[in-house]
Order: C-alpha cells, then structure tokens, then sequence
C-alpha cells in the first residue's frame, strides 16, 4: 500500500475531480465531518471561506491517497478508517474537518481523504512538517499489525543524516557540525525547481521552514535554528534571489513562528524515537520468530527420524512376535499330535474289556 499526499487549494476543482464517474466505475462519498453542507462541494468551500476569512493560507486542504497493492488483496473498511486515523493522529489533523471518498477503478478500490488545515477555534491553519515521513511510518506500523506486505523501499525509514543521530545521546546537543548542515541545505537547494519540492527536500533532510527575526529561518530536528541565507553554500545565491524564490508560494504569513517548529520538531523527534524503539522490538521479534523457526525445524527433523525409528522398531517387534507366536504355535500343535497319539496307543480294545469283566 503506498499513500499520496499534498496540501493544496482549488477545493471546487479537487471536489469534481472526486466525483468524477467517467474515470471511475463507483464513487462513494463515505462521510464528511465538520462541515454544514453534507456534499463536496459545499464542504470544500466552507472550509475555502474559513481559510479566506480567518486565515491567509491558500493550501487550505490535505488531500490523501489510499492506493492498495491488488496483489497483497484488498482492504476493509475498518483497515481504511483505521489507517486515516493513524494518519490524522501522526500528522496533527485529528478532529479537523475531513471527507473520506471510496473510488472502483478497473476493479480496484482505492480512498481519497481530504482534511481541512484551518482550526477555526484558534483561527490558524495546522502545520504540516515532515508529512511524508510520517506518512512512511504510518504505513509500516499499519502494515507490521494487519501482516500485510510492504512495497520496495518501505521496509526501514530512510535515515537522513540528522535522524540516524538521535540514537547517539552524546550528539543530541549540538546535532551536526555547521558544515554538514551547509552540505545538506545546498544540496537541497540546487536540487529543487520551485518552493514546494525545495520545503519538500528540507524535511527529507530533518528541517523545516519558519519564519522570526528574519524571514525564513531553518529548525533543524534539534531545535536549532538557523537563517536560511547562511545556510545556502553558493556564493552565487543572495539573500534577494531565495526571497523572491520563496514569497509567491510561500509567503512570510503562511510559516510557522520559531517557537511553533521548535514544537512541531520536537515532537516529530519523539515520533522518530518511538518508531525506532518500535522497529528495534519488531526486529528482535522477527528474530526470536526466526529462531524459533530454526528449532521447531530441527526439532520437527529430530522427531521424524525418531518416528522413523520407532516404526522400524515397532514393525522389526511385530515379526519377532509373529514368529515367535508361530513357533509356539507349531510346537503346541505338535504336542498336541504327539498327545493324542499316545492316547490313541493306550486305549484298551474291546477283547481286553471284556476279559477284564469277566
């Protein structure tokens, strides 16, 4: 199972793109929580005005993708509703407003999930960091508990530089060097052909991007934070070119503050931690299980051969018995002859009765 995701706008668009029946065989709108209008269309664009009243953010929603692999069979409603909320829990969309979508596609069924990123209680739109990865772990604890295989590459989670370092608590200070965080936010920024896939790179690398005393700052996982200008090792690049790089798709306003990545970074490292610990108790499991499975083979192999040996013994004691029965057998029978042989000898004649009598 692979899951999509992405924050997006354009809510009309998704919602007709959702109850599309021409791509489609079936299109089921399963539930729609957290809106007055019980249809896409009006959901989506309740959640747009809150987005356009209460907030500045354009990608007010998160659309999600549930894409089972045909071949591992398919999923139950209660296997879908239970991944969408590990995915809410694990990404912070908990008791948000969501729409859940079922799609029959060429004989396949796959889900759509869309959640709203406006809290209109605290009038602020949720910040999504490090969702892919946490996605990732969604998907491989769901899978380890329902024993449904894994695709390629979803065995163990990439290990950026800086996650492979929380398992050394001398380094959980300091992080990595000045130098290494240089490496990582260049490489990041000369691989990356617009500010979405640049914020996407960030956080495959441990980062993520906000906003304090100067406009785009980096959080690294350890709470570090650093100007992003200082970060970008080219002398080509100046302070000018990343603004005007980043301002059209993400503005200053649409960040989080220091402050609130300091948070998101803390508990995404605690996430890690526990998902390490999780694949620790996983692995010793598979192991024991590996072990066990050697032993109850060779035990298995021990108690065929002694089988084997108490058949061969079994039937070696029945021909023994059998002729030894035999032979008792002919012998009584011989005694027997041989008896009624000697009685047949000695029995008197009628000429010795009747001498005998008279």
């Amino acid at each position: 199972m692979i899951p999509f995701a992405s924050q997006r706008g354009g809510g009309q668009d998704l919602a007709t793109h959702l109850l599309n029946a021409y791509d489609n065989e079936s299109t089921e709108v399963a539930h729609v929580r957290g809106a007055i209008a019980d249809d896409l269309h009006g959901a989506f664009k309740e959640w747009e005005v809150q987005a356009d009243t209460l907030t500045r953010c354009d990608k007010y929603l998160y659309s999600l993708s549930i894409n089972p692999d045909p071949r591992h069979g398919t999923l139950t409603r209660d296997q879908y509703l239970d991944y969408v909320r590990r995915a809410e829990d694990m990404l912070g969309l908990k008791d948000q407003p969501r729409a859940v979508v079922f799609h029959v596609k060429e004989g396949r069924e796959h889900c759509h999930v869309v959640w709203s990123r406006i809290d209109a209680e605290h009038r602020r739109a949720v910040h999504l960091a490090f969702d892919h990865d946490k996605l990732m772990r969604v998907t491989r604890a769901f899978a380890r508990d329902h024993g449904i295989p894994l695709p390629k590459g979803y065995e163990k989670s990439r290990q950026v530089a800086q996650v492979s370092l929380h398992e050394q608590v001398q380094e959980r200070e300091t992080g990595i060097s000045k130098a290494d965080h240089k490496r990582a936010v260049t490489e990041a920024w000369q691989q990356s052909d617009d500010p979405r896939a640049f914020v996407q790179a960030l956080a495959e690398r441990g980062y993520i991007l906000a906003t304090g005393k100067r406009p785009y700052v980096l959080v690294d996982l350890y709470g570090n934070a650093n100007a992003l200008p200082k970060l970008i090792d080219d002398k080509a690049v100046r302070t000018a070119d990343i603004r005007a790089f980043l301002e059209e798709d993400l503005p200053v306003q649409s960040l989080p503050s220091v402050e609130e990545a300091e948070k998101l970074v803390a508990d995404h490292r605690k996430v890690i931690e526990r998902s390490v610990s999780e694949d620790r108790y996983a692995d010793r499991l598979a192991e024991l299980k590996q072990s066990q499975l050697e032993r109850r083979v060779a035990v298995e192999r021990e108690r065929t051969r002694l089988d084997g040996e108490q058949r061969d013994s079994r039937l070696e004691q029945q021909r023994a018995h059998k002729a030894e029965r035999d032979e008792l057998r002919r012998g009584y029978r011989q005694a027997v002859k041989e008896v009624r042989a000697a009685r047949e000898r000695k029995r008197p004649c009628r000429l010795f009765r009747a001498r005998h009598w008279r």
